[in-house]
């Protein structure tokens, strides 16, 4: 209830950031008010990105119990292990869902598309009218370069326009990783590999 009061009050605040030339800091906006402030920038939006750390890749040892090939989703460490052969993972980090939009289970990834369109499911479409019903790929898309489609959901593994938020549970329930590293991942992953997301 507190969400839904603030939501309009926090947007008109936005907007009048926009005209008069303040910001509203990333951590008090949810997801899908970022997409629409990239999507839609006010004057100021050519001042740069907001300091962010990078989250390097790594290569990093791993004893679990999964093969090679198969994706492991930490959601509390904010990470994702691609395992790989001789007890050794690639180490990513990633976003995740926010509060309410944190999930587990065991699916495949279906399908992997590069610079992929964007199409709000009808859940946050209700919970936000104002979002476009379709973006093209490209620099400006919320999937960012590449997206690998999650069996059985709404969710995808997708690069992101807000690298800022990776690291973080910001999203409606995707795994966002920066740019660089979902084309890194979608170059070894392959279509029908399990994916565990994990609290």
């Amino acid at each position: 209830m507190t969400r839904n009061i603030l939501a309009p009050a926090l947007a008109s605040v936005c907007v009048l950031g926009a005209i008069y030339g303040f910001s509203v800091p990333t951590y008090a906006l949810d997801a899908d008010m970022l997409q629409v402030m990239r999507m839609h920038p006010g004057p100021g939006a050519n001042a740069g990105p907001a300091s962010y750390t990078t989250i390097p890749r790594e290569i990093v040892s791993y004893n679990g119990p999964y093969a090679p090939g198969t994706v492991v989703v930490q959601s509390s460490e904010r990470r994702l292990y691609l395992v790989m052969p001789d007890h050794k993972a690639m180490k990513y980090g990633v976003g995740v869902g926010r509060p309410g939009f944190a999930w587990s289970g065991t699916v495949h990834i279906s399908a992997k598309k590069k610079w992929p369109g964007w199409t709000p499911p009808a859940s946050m479409l209700r919970r936000r009218p104002h979002l476009p019903h379709y973006v093209k790929g490209g620099p400006n898309n919320p999937l960012g370069a590449r997206a690998m489609y999650l069996s059985g959901t709404e969710y995808r593994i997708h690069g992101s326009n807000e690298p800022e938020t990776i690291g973080h549970a910001m999203s409606s329930g995707c795994i966002r990783m920066t740019n660089a590293d979902i084309k890194d991942f979608y170059n070894r992953v392959k279509v029908g590999a399990t994916v565990h997301v994990l609290r």
